[in-house]
């Protein structure tokens, strides 16, 4: 062994021996489920083996490191398998803008896989045949149980969020290292894909601050590979690996006979900011927000009185503020919000 768990093997799915406590079948029984890790000494998979078991943890533990989680069959596996995807390829029914073609980090125009404006599943299909990774991007707006499981995750979490699903060829990549502003939670759908992992550049990167594209140095790519990296997963059908914001990561379809097809949940998790902006948002509301600014005023000197004026403004709103009341606002907000980006 390499010392890496996570290039091994997962255990086969009737591998795992149920252990139980509490009442049998009772509300307060718990159960968790073990099994060896094929080629490991002494190394096992444990997992609760009530579904609700891994999920409830995050609710008050964000995690900051990368982390794969064995999940059992369900509903999202019989509505979203390889045959489904290809239905929806073959069908053009995600429409045009909702798709991306990529290969080796290049994305190509979109009028590559468009006719007259629309999704052609024709173009589509050379595309992919041609090595391209397909991006079916916001299925949560597309497929009405993926609606639903989206809903679901912003009733529980607070948080909004959206889906693309990726199809890579056999061997084969279409994004290359970056990473990302929020939350990712990778589910494996058909094939193995390997993720090379590095810890992030900058901490809790978010929109435009410290993006990928924006505080980019050629010299990264060559650092990160000679140092190699901090993790490598082989995710596989099965498993989900959650991905924290700002981890870069260097996917690709690790078979050379077969395709990767894996879902990326984007989890857009509120932040003090996004208080911040309710709080500010709010004074709106009074006559002093709402004046002009003379054109007279826009000088340096002029504004430096107004900044003076509008934080003296601010500090007094926010005083003013009930906080309860604006609590409850924020916790509808939190549950209904779809478009806010951390």
């Amino acid at each position: 062994m390499d010392g890496n768990l996570y290039t091994l093997s997962a255990p086969a799915a009737d591998a795992f021996t149920a252990y139980c406590g509490g009442n049998a079948g009772g509300s307060n029984e718990t159960c968790v489920s073990l099994a060896a890790i094929p080629g490991a000494e002494a190394s096992f998979v444990i997992r609760d083996s009530k579904p609700e078991g891994a999920g409830a943890a995050l609710l008050t533990a964000w995690p900051d490191k990368p982390r794969v989680y064995e999940r059992e069959a369900g509903e999202l596996d019989r509505v979203i398998n390889p045959e489904s995807i290809d239905h929806y390829l073959e069908t053009g029914c995600v429409p045009a803008d909702e798709i991306a073609v990529v290969s080796n980090g290049a994305a190509l125009h979109p009028d590559r896989h468009r006719t007259a404006g629309r999704t052609d599943p024709v173009k589509l299909r050379n595309l992919y045949e041609d090595g391209h990774t397909i991006r079916l991007g916001n299925l949560q707006r597309v497929v009405p149980f993926l609606a639903d499981v989206s809903r679901g995750i912003q009733r529980e979490t607070g948080y909004s969020n959206y889906l693309h699903a990726f199809v890579t060829p056999p061997g084969r990549q279409g994004l290359l290292h970056h990473w990302d502003q929020q939350m990712a939670v990778i589910v494996q759908i058909a094939g193995t894909k390997r993720w090379r992992l590095w810890s992030p550049m900058f901490p809790s990167p978010m929109r435009a601050y410290q993006e990928s594209f924006r505080v980019w140095d050629p010299g990264f790519i060559p650092r990160w590979e000679a140092a190699g990296p901090d993790l490598e997963v082989d995710l596989r059908p099965g498993q989900s690996l959650l991905l924290p914001r700002g981890w870069v990561h260097h996917p690709h379809t690790l078979d050379a006979r077969a395709r990767s097809i894996h879902l990326t949940f984007a989890i857009r998790e509120r932040t003090p900011l996004w208080v911040a902006e309710k709080l500010v948002d709010r004074a709106i509301e009074k006559d002093a927000f709402r004046r002009v600014i003379l054109p007279g005023d826009i000088t340096e000197q002029g504004l430096s009185a107004h900044v003076r004026d509008v934080r003296q403004a601010l500090i007094e709103h926010l005083a003013d503020l009930d906080v309860n009341d604006l609590a409850r606002s924020l916790y509808r907000t939190a549950l209904s919000e779809k478009e806010y980006t951390t």
